[in-house]
């Protein structure tokens, strides 16, 4: 079997996008975590794709940066 999912330049370019948006956003990982009610560790998992992102804590995230979770579906399949 190939790559895990977790590993595809797919899900890379996600965290990517995720940080990008926390950054844009001007939040710290800790202050992210803090809105989404989650230990700080849950953030940086996230970005260095080192643990999934669900899709209802997909759109926690866009809504806590102020991103529309359809535009950034958009983006990610781009």
């Amino acid at each position: 079997m190939g790559a895990s999912a977790l590993h595809t330049p797919a899900y890379k370019k996600l965290c990517r996008l995720l940080r990008g948006w926390r950054e844009e956003a001007a939040f710290t990982q800790r202050g992210l975590a803090a809105v989404l009610k989650k230990p700080h560790s849950y953030v940086y998992k996230v970005e260095a794709a080192e643990r999934r992102i669900d899709p209802v804590e997909f759109v926690a995230w866009c809504r806590a940066c102020d991103i529309d979770p359809r535009d950034a579906i958009a983006q990610v399949g781009r």
